[in-house]
């Protein structure tokens, strides 16, 4: 019996009390509904179907996990100087190829020192980081895909302000893809009994105010002294000077973070601090930064490096670093206030 259960084939599977089949949108269809007949939607719609096409083998191989391979393992080093895994290498070649076929121009991803050229006639120009958070590949935890999109007349050294739009892909129990094409934010989850993203909320608002904080408290000592004390205002609880109690959040993962800040509320932060090579923050400006705060504005949040907006900045490099808030207006806006001192 227990060897005949072993080999049994797929079932119906798990079945929840008010579970039925899935009629909500699919994101194919508001894209096209967006575009309409005009050519510049429906470059930036063809764009962004195809990352969200791209991203269903991604997920497919991150649940396979060891099975066929090890995705952990070191191939190189990246433009940043972090270590290579062969999952890294093998999705930037991925979403190279799909966004090449979508018509785009120019690629800047985090797994490559230049950019990479694309298809010579394209209008658009996509910076992204194919895999966010490798350092936890193969262990379950969140990973994620990060892009915006820009003309590709103005290159990649502009002000995030020139993004036409951003997304992100969250590969976690579910594969989230949310994106923005200026008009707010809209999150869809991948049906994987038909392979199609289906909307699952397509007026995305980030509430003002955050009691969920995401920081690696870690880095408490090596912080400046306006991010040494807000965490301990916060951690004062409803005793304390913010007069009440928070919640300690971090996965790092950025997009995970992400992901769960425009479900639920919260605010992240990973700042500038004392350690050699870390002055300006770790993440990078224009492939997360940039569309981390465009989705955040969208929804009514706010993103800054602590003092600034972010899509405000103009990149002195491709590969630049930035300290990074972002989250509920209300909470950046306090977060900003403690740095200042």
């Amino acid at each position: 019996m227990i060897e005949a259960l072993l080999q049994r084939g797929p079932s119906d599977g798990l079945v929840l009390p008010g579970d039925r089949e899935p009629t909500a949108p699919i994101v194919g269809a508001y894209l096209r509904d967006w575009a309409g007949e005009d050519p510049a939607r429906v470059a930036v719609a063809r764009v962004v179907a195809a990352v969200a096409e791209a991203a269903v083998p991604v997920a497919q191989r991150l649940a396979r996990g060891e099975l066929p391979g090890d995705p952990r393992r070191s191939v190189g080093v990246n433009s940043s100087g972090d270590g290579q895994k062969a999952l890294d290498v093998a999705t930037h070649g991925h979403f190279v190829r799909a966004l090449t076929a979508a018509g785009v121009h120019a690629i800047l991803s985090e797994e490559a020192e230049e950019v990479v050229a694309g298809a010579p006639d394209g209008t658009l120009a996509v910076a992204i980081d194919p895999i966010d958070g490798s350092g936890s590949i193969g262990i379950g935890a969140p990973l994620g895909t990060l892009f915006g999109i820009y003309p590709a007349d103005g290159g990649f050294l502009v002000p995030g302000r020139a993004m036409l739009a951003a997304g992100y892909v969250s590969f976690g129990h579910s594969v989230d893809f949310g994106f923005s094409l200026g008009d707010g934010v809209v999150i869809a989850t991948l049906d994987a009994a038909d392979g199609t993203f289906r909307i699952v909320d397509a007026v995305v608002r980030l509430p003002r105010e955050a009691s969920e904080i995401a920081y690696n408290a870690s880095l408490h000592r090596h912080w400046h002294p306006g991010a040494r004390a807000y965490v301990d205002d916060c951690m004062a609880g409803k005793d304390g000077p913010r007069g009440r109690d928070f919640n300690m959040r971090w996965l790092a993962a950025a997009v995970g973070e992400l992901h769960r800040i425009l479900r639920r509320g919260g605010m992240f932060f990973y700042v500038g601090d004392r350690r050699r090579g870390y002055e300006r923050g770790r993440l990078r400006l224009v492939y997360e930064a940039n569309p981390i705060a465009f989705l955040c504005e969208q929804a009514g949040g706010a993103a800054t490096d602590g003092t600034r907006p972010i899509l405000d900045i103009a990149p002195e490099a491709l590969h630049q670093h930035t300290p990074l808030v972002f989250g509920g207006a209300g909470e950046v806006e306090t977060f900003g206030n403690y740095a200042a001192r």
